[in-house]
This record gives C-alpha cells, sequence and structure tokens, in this order.
C-alpha cells in the first residue's frame, strides 16, 4: 500500500510539474523586454490584430518604449521601434540578428522552403545573396536605366489614354522593368496573365501568411501533426505552392532554354544559368531566386508610386512647388532625365517622403531572428527570438519627423544622401526612412528603385496634374490615407483620382516620345526588344 502511495505521489507531482511548465508557455521571463499583459499559453497572441496590424505595434511602442516584446505561444518577437535600436541590433550586430524564425504555413508549405525572404541565414541563402547583389548593386543597376526610360514612356502614354486605370498603368510600369532585369523579356500589357497570377497570387499568399490559422500552427508546431482536413491553411498553402511553382519553374525554364540557344537578352538569369552548373542547385531553387526578385520587384516601386498619387491629391502644394522646380530645371520641350536628378532636389525630396509617408513594407517584411543571446539596453533577447524593424512607428515618429502623417518633402531639403548612402549613415537618427529594411538582409534593390521612382515621379510631375476626382454632384473625393491594404506589402486601397495633361504640348511630346521609341525599339508584333537597348544620349 505505501509503495502505491508513492507511486500516486510521483504521479501528481509529475502532472503539477507539467502543468506548471505548460501554463508557463506564454509567459513573459525576468529581463525580457516589457510589453502588454500575457495569458498562459496565448501569450500575447489573443491580441495581435488582424487588420492594421502596424498601428497597434505603434501604440505598443508609445506604451511599452522602443524595444518590447510579444509573447506569442512558444516564439518570442522583439520589436524594434527606434532608429538607434535597429542600428545597433540589425546593422552593426547583423552577425547575429539576420536569422528567420521557422514560418511553417509560408515558408515549408506555401513556398517549399524555396523563398528567399522567409529563408534561414543559411550557406544556400547567402550564396544566392550573392547573386543577387551581382544583378542589384549600384554599378550595374545604372545599366537598366533603358530599361527604365522605355518603360516609363509606355506608363505615361498609358496615363494619358486611360488615365483612369492609373493603378494599372503603375503596375505594368514596375513588372515590365522588373522582368527585363530578370528574364530578359517585358510585360507589354497590364493584362497579361502571368503577370495578374503573380499579384493575384502573392496577394492570396500574403492574405494567408498573416492567418490566425497560420500564427497558430507556427507558434504550436504540435498542430503540424493535424491532418490537412482538419487544418485549412495547410490545404490552401500546398495549393498555392504548386501553381505558383509552376508559374517561377515556367519562368526559369524559359530564361534557362534561351540561354542555351543563344536568344536570351542579358539579363540575371544569364548569370544564374552560369551558377547552377557551377553549384549545381536545383530548378526549383533557381526559379525561386528569380521569382523573389519578381516578387520584390513588381510590389515595392508599384506601391510607393501609387502612395504618392494619394499625396498629390491630399497635398496639392506639394504638386505645385515640384512642378515649379521641374519647370525651372528642365523647361517644357523635353521629358526629365536621370541628368536631372542632381538638380532636382525637390523631386528627391518627394521620392524620400513617398517612401516614409506610405512605406510598402509597413512592418518589416518578415521579421529577423538572432542566432544566440543576447542583451541590449539590459533587456535578453533570447536565442531564436524574432526580431521586428517596426517601419511604421520609425517613420511616424513625431520626433524625427513632426506632424508625421502631412507629406512635406522639405523634411530632407539639407539631406543629398542617396537611400542607400542614408540607410548605411553610422548616425541613426539622419537616416531618411526605414522602409528597405536594415543589415544584411537589407533590400538589395533600393538603386534600381530609387531611380524607378525618380523617373516616375518627376515624369508624372511634367506631364501632368493629379488631383481629386469628383461626385455626381460635383464635389472632389478625397481619398483617406489611414486605408491601406494588408500584408507583406502594403499600399493605399484602390482611390480615384483625375490626372489630365498639363498642356496640349506635353501631351504630344509623350504621345511622340512614345510612339518612337516603340517602332524604333519593338517588335511590332510581340512589343518585345528588337535588340538590347543601348544608352540613348540623353540618358
Amino acid at each position: 500500500m505505501g509503495q502505491h502511495y508513492y507511486m500516486l505521489g510521483l504521479a501528481i507531482v509529475g502532472l503539477l510539474a507539467l502543468t506548471i511548465r505548460v501554463l508557463r508557455i506564454g509567459s513573459r521571463p525576468k529581463g525580457y523586454p516589457p510589453g502588454p499583459p500575457t495569458l498562459p499559453l496565448l501569450g500575447n497572441i489573443h491580441q495581435m490584430p488582424s487588420w492594421d496590424a502596424h498601428l497597434q505595434f505603434e501604440k505598443w511602442a508609445r506604451e511599452y518604449g522602443p524595444v518590447y516584446s510579444l509573447m506569442l505561444g512558444t516564439k518570442v518577437l522583439v520589436v524594434l521601434s527606434s532608429d538607434v535600436a535597429v542600428k545597433e541590433l540589425l546593422d552593426k550586430r547583423s552577425a547575429i540578428y539576420s536569422d528567420r524564425q521557422d514560418m511553417y504555413i509560408a515558408q515549408t508549405l506555401g513556398s517549399g522552403g524555396l523563398r528567399m525572404l522567409m529563408m534561414g541565414y543559411t550557406p544556400t541563402w547567402r550564396t544566392f545573396r550573392k547573386h543577387v547583389h551581382n544583378l542589384l548593386n549600384i554599378t550595374v543597376s545604372r545599366s537598366y536605366e533603358p530599361y527604365q526610360m522605355l518603360e516609363n514612356r509606355q506608363m505615361l502614354y498609358e496615363l494619358l489614354h486611360s488615365p483612369q486605370d492609373f493603378l494599372h498603368h503603375i503596375r505594368r510600369y514596375s513588372n515590365a522593368l522588373t522582368t527585363t532585369m530578370v528574364f530578359g523579356w517585358r510585360t507589354p500589357t497590364y493584362e497579361d496573365p502571368k503577370m495578374q497570377q503573380l499579384y493575384d497570387g502573392f496577394a492570396e499568399f500574403a492574405a494567408l501568411a498573416n492567418t490566425g490559422t497560420a500564427a497558430f500552427v507556427d507558434f504550436y508546431p504540435w498542430l503540424r501533426r493535424l491532418p490537412d482536413w482538419m487544418l485549412h491553411a495547410q490545404r490552401e498553402a500546398k495549393r498555392l505552392f504548386a501553381r505558383e511553382r509552376r508559374l517561377y519553374v515556367g519562368h526559369w525554364l524559359r530564361a534557362k532554354e534561351q540561354v542555351r540557344d543563344g536568344s536570351i537578352r542579358p539579363c540575371f538569369c544569364v548569370g544564374l544559368a552560369a551558377a547552377q552548373e557551377k553549384d549545381g542547385f536545383s530548378d526549383d531553387q533557381a526559379a525561386y531566386v528569380s521569382g523573389t526578385l519578381l516578387e520584390a520587384g513588381s510590389d515595392t516601386t508599384a506601391s510607393t508610386l501609387y502612395g504618392f498619387v494619394q499625396a498629390m491629391v491630399l497635398f496639392p502644394e506639394v504638386q505645385r512647388k515640384a512642378q515649379e522646380e521641374i519647370e525651372r530645371v528642365v523647361g517644357k520641350g523635353r521629358l526629365p532625365t536621370m541628368r536631372d536628378e542632381s538638380d532636382l532636389h525637390y523631386v528627391r525630396c518627394c521620392v524620400k517622403e513617398s517612401l516614409r509617408w506610405m512605406p510598402a513594407t509597413i512592418l518589416g517584411a518578415v521579421p529577423h531572428a538572432v542566432t544566440k543571446d543576447d542583451e541590449y539596453m539590459g533587456y535578453t533577447i533570447p536565442k531564436g527570438a524574432g526580431v521586428m524593424n517596426n517601419v511604421w512607428a520609425i517613420n511616424m515618429d513625431p520626433v524625427r519627423h513632426p506632424e508625421p502623417r502631412r507629406f512635406n518633402p522639405d523634411r530632407y531639403k539639407d539631406d543629398q544622401l542617396s537611400v542607400h548612402d542614408s540607410a548605411t549613415n553610422p548616425d541613426p537618427t539622419k537616416r531618411d526612412n526605414f522602409t528597405f529594411g536594415a543589415g544584411r538582409r537589407i533590400c538589395p534593390g533600393m538603386h534600381v528603385a530609387e531611380r524607378s521612382l525618380f523617373l516616375g515621379i518627376s515624369r508624372m510631375l511634367w506631364a501632368f496634374d493629379i488631383t481629386p476626382a469628383v461626385d455626381a454632384s460635383g464635389e472632389p473625393i478625397m481619398p483617406d490615407s489611414s486605408k491601406l491594404t494588408q500584408g507583406f506589402d502594403c499600399c493605399p486601397e484602390e482611390f480615384p483620382a483625375t490626372i489630365t495633361p498639363r498642356s496640349k504640348e506635353r501631351a504630344e511630346i509623350v504621345e511622340r516620345e512614345w510612339r518612337e521609341v516603340e517602332a524604333e525599339q519593338l517588335d511590332p508584333v510581340t512589343k518585345q526588344w528588337k535588340v538590347m537597348p543601348h544608352e540613348r544620349k540623353e540618358l
């Protein structure tokens, strides 16, 4: 009998110990950065917003300070909401702050473990990152200006003839530039089915990755043992991956075949094919490296330009000031070019303010992760914790940027740096914005993006006036700048605007510029490049 009670006592003690251990899941250990109160097992999961998460993350930053933590089931998320914290951890300590947490739904199932955005800081990621850098570094990026000029001309022509579809034209501009750089072919129309699949598919993927079910499966790994019929997120992730893989592998195999037969235009995939022969990585891996570039290049520039159009509707005084500068520097007889950039300082400030005011990567896209225990500001940051660059909160910090929701390019009147040089400035308080990320995960395409944005903004303002649309009664329809799309890449919810030529003469120049380049450089049937462009004299 004594033995029986002894064993029963051991069982009770063991059960109590297990219960205590389970109930500690979700609690915030002593020494971690502060944060909102937690519940057993859940931590702060129940407080995670399903809509406009950036506003809640900003609110917590004001309440708990520039470094706070969220306990998400079995995982920890440390949120950096100050320029100094981002500089110190993601930049200066990038050797240990460049990993990713496990994202089972989005990466393992939804991307086959192949998406560079979510890949851990592994030798594979570093190898592919090196290839991407070779495509997008500052020296090579200048060679893409002929592509940017052509796609920009078509965008202006489309704005002239169907201004109500300005979002479509902006997206085609961004996507066509990216496909040319990556694959050697361009997207001539917005109706292109592969471009539609890209935008629609990535929107579905982002929506899935941000569902509550996906979060629970990420934060409680034991749920992954449940069958697919019980977890919609698992079924949907596998379906999206199969569809997306067909698109990306199709793009890659087409490029690979063109490399073999010598018909491909100079582009990223030429170098990637050579690297594949040398290093032996799979077609799936190559497809997702090139596909990752396609995603990033198609979305972020388009989102920023779309935000700029909204800013011009809401802040007409900025538009007038920028147009006055363009008039003074460029005049009426020609479109602005990259040669004008150094003299169009206010327009460059408009680029910087667009990136700050409506950041596409509103919460830093995907959190970094730390590979070993660290300490900052007296707080413990544990190995494996996610570390978020809270872009919105930093860009909207009223100390850094008084009246942060006012679109005011004069904030940068004394800033002569490029966005890259600003991002690497040793003084984080002097950095213009945090939209391109930080550390070893910083966006490698910022050089190309800055040029595309400058050409897009300067030329739209040279050619057109952007004003509010009006309703049936003649009243202006003012967009709400607080209404944003959700997901990895954010932009304003769709809104109407009126885009009209500033004069008949400017409209004729827009028309002529496109017709000339269309006749001289594009195949009349396919609208692809006849030969690879050489820099024209105005570049």
